[in-house]
């Protein structure tokens, strides 16, 4: 079983209330809950923290897990509907059911993109996540994007703030002409076993220094398989964002 889980909390530090600005005539939770529903996904629920977002989803029909408000990321959050989910018997605990972590701020996701994931879980999957090319040496040098070294078997091997792997004899603004990088795209995808292990994980070394949480699962030995995506998706961090999100899905 393919479970979608969507992390939303209100207390935002950057932009708090966020799940519930209005996006083309929607609340953000409902328009990314709709998106999520149209994919091929098993079950979709909203994880939440708070009950003005838990409203607002059971109003649009959709399934709500309340969760607690001292999850430090969305993969632990996951973790907590998921077992919330088991113990209200709404599922059936499978080592190989997988979880898959859609981001609640990105209201325009595409289903396809998400099913692209998702054909990934084969049981033999750990974990999985999606990367797409850098083709501008603005996104490839942004410590805002998180950049990935690949196996032969399109396993991660690291990521990294920093563009990975270094040229040498290549002016660094010509990088990207001379190697095919890419950068991570945040949608993820956890065995059920796997998530019950890596959210028992104290923060590793590699994590704290890049602030990355992946480095952890990788530091401890965990495979995290890549699927390259070409889907494009506008997130909303910041109030500036809407309007970029709306332009997108060709609202303005």
């Amino acid at each position: 079983m393919i479970i979608g889980i969507i992390p939303a909390r209100y207390g935002s530090t950057r932009f708090p209330g966020k799940p519930l600005i209005d996006i083309g005539g929607k609340p953000m939770i409902v328009r990314v809950l709709e998106q999520v529903q149209r994919s091929s996904l098993e079950m979709v629920v909203v994880a939440t923290d708070d009950e003005r977002i838990a409203d607002i989803v059971r109003q649009a029909g959709g399934t709500v897990v309340m969760t607690r408000s001292d999850h430090p990321s969305g993969t632990d959050r996951c973790f907590e509907a998921y077992q919330l989910l088991v113990e209200d018997g709404q599922i059936t605990d499978e080592p190989a059911n997988y979880i898959v972590n859609v981001q609640g701020d990105e209201p325009f996701i595409d289903p396809a993109q998400i099913d692209e994931l998702a054909r990934m879980l084969d049981g033999t999957v750990e974990l999985a996540t999606q990367m797409a090319s850098v083709d501008s040496a603005a996104v490839l040098h942004s410590v805002g994007e998180a950049k990935i070294i690949l196996n032969a078997q399109h396993e991660a091997l690291y990521f990294s703030r920093q563009p990975i792997p270094f040229l040498r004899h290549v002016a660094p603004e010509h990088w990207h002409e001379h190697h095919a990088y890419h950068r991570h795209v945040g949608l993820y995808a956890y065995r059920a076993d796997v998530l019950a292990r890596i959210t028992a994980l104290p923060p590793s070394a590699l994590e704290r220094a890049e602030g990355l949480e992946q480095l952890r699962w990788l530091q401890a030995g965990y495979r995290i398989k890549l699927i390259k995506t070409t889907y494009q998706s506008q997130p909303v961090d910041d109030p500036a964002d809407v309007e970029l999100a709306l332009k997108s899905a060709g609202y303005l």
